[in-house]
């Protein structure tokens, strides 16, 4: 395939500009025999490797960690590149199907004027054909076919910075899809800036994880259609259910889909529970004895739950209490943020002073069920929650849930388990104080980061950039999550946020081993070919290659800063220890 393509008339010059400009000018077909090729040579990898993963290098020399870090790496990132390739190629396929099926319409009613369907009928007959089409192809479902070819659609048509970002590696495959799926609801125009206001987001979403991606995507479909917030709700209530679906080896999994505050208060209610018998000597698991409370309370067996009230923290703006068309999110504890039309009834009517009759239902404990308020303040730039400090070594209560609050689930990189403790991010036998700044929530696995890491660090001006962790794994990736603002950052000054975020020195992880500070490569925009992942010196990349011969072409429309995949950055020194 590639030297019969490399044989036509492409311009001389480089190879793989000549292999590119072929396959565009020949059309789909050809995509499709490079494809295959590229498809045998990993298929025979995968069945044949060889050595290739013999770690002790088949008695030669060994193979180190940062190679096959390369290799997956790699495989992440030509995943992604084929996901947004898919994407273009459905639509594609999707559109041919449409015009033949109008060019059969047109001959049709040549021969029968009175029998020509209407266009309307005939795309949907075509979108059908398209689905079942989809179906046989990837051996999905009519109905998940049907979901992709949506999905898809949306994203070429309406989201060209979320499919940007897919190819090139800055946004996982999962995350985008979750994207194109959350802003079904929305026209055209308001799907646009909502991928206009996630590219800008890209940097602060680094170590994000997809629950985290799905609470950001959540505000920015607020703020782009404040007005409809409270009609997607009310929409959304009307589908409330429980499932049960079968699970493997006798068990199933039951779902209920409900309002948010509802379920946090669930989920709270069952760890607490939960925590309080495992104080109490019961060995199972916290997991299992949620579970089994679960079942015991709905079944109404002995060891069911009692009725309680439970403290559920709500974060509300006052403009999104008194003004919800301002388009401002809530945000619940321990669940992130929803649409404030959701909790607004809720307050209201905790908060009302004109209690008589529930104060006269609850008798002395009237007052005492009403809701607390507290003042919270947030950062002028970021929309962070700032801040708390101590003296001690362990967390006070007031201080665990301030960081509860603001860093709303784990803050480990793509970790998006519940917050169970609250940890130094400067161990405090280091000489980290307990404080705000230098602390994190986390769930148990991501507490034991001393052991999983080569260094967790604070990043970044405080004052300027919020609250900014990066972590760096043993063979050097990095990756730096940030705390959730509580309200979308101007762009204005979320630019200069992303300014202040970046370290004069050189980007990449040559400054990360023994600094007292680590800083991404956050100085590239989201529209921009730059990420996280620099492969070995001694490899020599398709991209490097196009680069280069875009340079000499004089085509160069972005500026390439290093190999995109997005999944962290290796260095050549990269697990050399600091010297």
């Amino acid at each position: 395939m590639t030297e019969t393509l490399q044989g036509d008339d492409a311009e001389a010059g480089d190879p793989t500009r000549q292999l590119l400009d072929a396959v565009r000018g020949r059309g789909p077909l050809a995509l499709a025999e490079l494809l295959g090729d590229q498809a045998f040579l990993l298929i025979e990898f995968a069945t044949r490797p060889g050595i290739l993963f013999d770690a002790a290098g088949g008695g030669e020399e060994a193979h180190a960690p940062e190679h096959y870090s390369a290799v997956v790496g790699r495989l992440h990132e030509q995943q992604a590149a084929l996901e947004a390739l898919e994407a273009r190629a459905v639509v594609g396929l999707a559109d041919a199907i449409r015009l033949k099926a109008r060019a059969d319409a047109v001959a049709n009613a040549a021969q029968e004027p009175e029998a020509a369907p209407a266009q309307k009928a005939t795309d949907e007959r075509a979108e059908r054909t398209t689905t079942r089409e989809l179906s046989m192809i990837t051996g999905a479902s009519p109905a998940r076919a049907g979901r992709t070819l949506g999905r898809s659609r949306r994203l070429v048509e309406s989201m060209p910075e979320m499919l940007h970002a897919l190819a090139t590696g800055q946004a996982a495959p999962e995350k985008v899809r979750s994207a194109a799926v959350s802003v079904a609801p929305l026209s055209p125009a308001q799907r646009k800036e909502v991928d206009r206001g996630l590219a800008r987001r890209l940097p602060s979403l680094d170590g994000a994880g997809v629950k985290r991606w799905k609470r950001e995507v959540t505000a920015q479909i607020e703020a782009s259609d404040p007005t409809g917030a409270a009609r997607r709700h009310q929409h959304a209530r009307t589908k409330r259910h429980v499932t049960v679906r079968p699970g493997e080896h006798g068990m199933a999994t039951v779902s209920a889909h409900i309002p948010a505050l509802d379920a946090a208060k669930i989920r709270k209610r069952l760890s607490l529970e939960s925590e309080r018998l495992r104080a109490h000597g019961d060995r199972r698991g916290h997991q299992a004895i949620q579970a089994d409370t679960f079942i015991d309370t709905l079944l109404g067996r002995e060891d069911g739950m009692d009725p309680t009230r439970l403290d559920i923290g709500v974060i509300i703006t006052d403009r999104a209490l008194f003004s919800p068309s301002r388009g401002d999110l809530a945000r619940i504890e321990g669940y992130g943020p929803v649409p404030s039309e959701s909790l607004r009834e809720e307050l209201r009517s905790t908060l009302s002073r004109r209690k008589q009759q529930m104060d006269s239902a609850l008798g002395q404990d009237g007052p005492a069920a009403r809701a607390d308020l507290r003042r919270l303040y947030t950062h002028p730039t970021t929309g962070e929650l700032v801040a708390m400090d101590s003296v001690g070594r362990a967390f006070p209560p007031a201080l665990a849930r301030f960081i509860l609050w603001r860093d709303v689930t784990c803050r480990g990189p793509f970790c998006d388990a519940p917050i169970r403790q609250t940890d130094h991010i400067r161990p405090y036998a280091a000489g980290g104080p307990t404080c705000s700044d230098n602390g994190e929530g986390t769930c148990a696995f991501c507490n034991d980061k001393e052991n999983q890491v080569r260094s967790v660090e604070r990043s970044g001006d405080t004052a300027d950039s919020g609250h900014r962790v990066t972590w760096t794994s043993s063979t050097g990736v990095t990756r730096t999550t940030t705390a959730e603002p509580l309200s979308l950052p101007d762009q204005a000054d979320e630019r200069v946020a992303d300014d202040h975020a970046q370290s004069p020195g050189s980007p990449g992880l040559e400054n990360t081993a023994g600094a007292e500070h680590s800083t991404p490569a956050d100085d590239v925009g989201p529209a921009e070919d730059a990420h996280r992942f620099d492969p070995p010196e001694h490899r020599i990349s398709l991209a490097r290659r196009l680069r280069n011969a875009r340079r000499h072409s004089g085509s160069v429309r972005r500026r390439i800063v290093r190999r995109s995949s997005g999944r962290g950055e290796i260095a050549p020194d990269a697990g050399r220890e600091p010297g």
